[in-house]
């Protein structure tokens, strides 16, 4: 009798699990991490989430997508999930195989390209079991964290280099906001389409004074704690322009060509960048204007 009591709370307790995790599944971030998940996720993957999707600025025209969904993506489709099942590990933890269907609008999917499986793992914290993780995204997304904090030292580096070095070649403004385009970087070595603006801020519209970009071959390296540019090997300008970039840039010449010539891909990376500049030093500016041209929104 006490082997059939034991064998209905173990069915029992897996089906509390199973309807647990179908329920947190409405949990897993697709392009944004909902405020209410915070409740239904262990303390430290919801930090890691938050810290990737609220807290790390953007400044690509093409960022890392795959941070920003974790079982969705394709357009046009609606996750539908089906647990498969569940594994407990122990008292604490268990992980739930789901069943992934991207579902278009018409109610239609394909077996063979629309349907994923995926590993939702769970944590029992006061009694209560929490999404802690899942496809072991947790590691990822620090190993990104790690690696952008990395990339900001540098560019903040990089940023203060060229307004003390080359900003004042130009007019001067209210603020020198550098946009800094990425072409190729390695651990000493980056090559990049850097730009240099000077601003004047006209109630909440920055309007650009001067600037104008300085592609080439910057070498960093590390004094004490801290990131400096420690040389800028510049393109010439006027007519040996091209010869001395493609020099510079070598087999990347493509990737800056590609850069610096879409105006479209400039204008989204200025945006961007101009946008944490201004977050991160509080100001109340919705717009920039340049000379002759109408304002853009921020």
């Amino acid at each position: 009798m006490s082997i059939v009591i034991l064998l209905v709370a173990c069915g029992n307790r897996e089906n509390d699990l199973r309807e647990r995790a179908f329920f947190l599944c409405s949990y897993i971030p697709d392009h944004e991490l909902k405020e209410q998940s915070k409740e239904y996720m262990t303390e430290d993957f919801y930090s890691v989430l938050d810290t990737v999707f609220n807290r790390l600025p953007e400044f690509e025209a093409m960022d890392h997508e795959w941070l920003y969904y974790f079982v969705t993506g394709n357009g046009g489709t609606i996750a539908d999930y089906e647990v498969k099942s569940v594994e407990i590990i122990d008292k604490t933890h268990a992980v739930a195989t789901i069943i992934v269907r991207q579902i278009w609008e018409d109610g239609s999917f394909d077996e063979q390209t629309d349907v994923e499986e995926h590993q939702l793992m769970m944590e029992k914290v006061d009694g209560v079991w929490l999404m802690s993780d899942f496809d072991g995204h947790k590691d990822d997304c620090r190993r990104h964290i790690a690696i952008n904090r990395r990339e900001q030292a540098v560019r903040r580096a990089i940023s203060t280099y060229l307004v003390k070095e080359i900003g004042g070649l130009y007019a001067k403004g209210d603020i020198c906001v550098p946009t800094l385009m990425m072409v190729h970087e390695d651990d000493e070595c980056i090559l990049g389409d850097f730009w240099v603006f000077w601003y004047r801020q006209m109630g909440d519209t920055l309007k650009c004074v001067s600037g104008g970009s300085h592609p080439g071959r910057m070498t960093m390296k590390k004094d004490g704690n801290q990131w400096i540019v420690a040389s800028f090997e510049q393109a010439t300008d006027g007519a040996g322009n091209e010869e001395s970039c493609r020099n510079l840039f070598g087999s990347y010449y493509d990737v800056y060509e590609s850069i610096h010539s879409n105006e479209h891909i400039r204008e989204e990376v200025r945006k961007s960048q101009l946008r944490y500049y201004i977050s991160e030093h509080g100001l109340n500016v919705k717009f920039y204007q340049d000379n002759g041209w109408p304002a853009e929104e921020l």
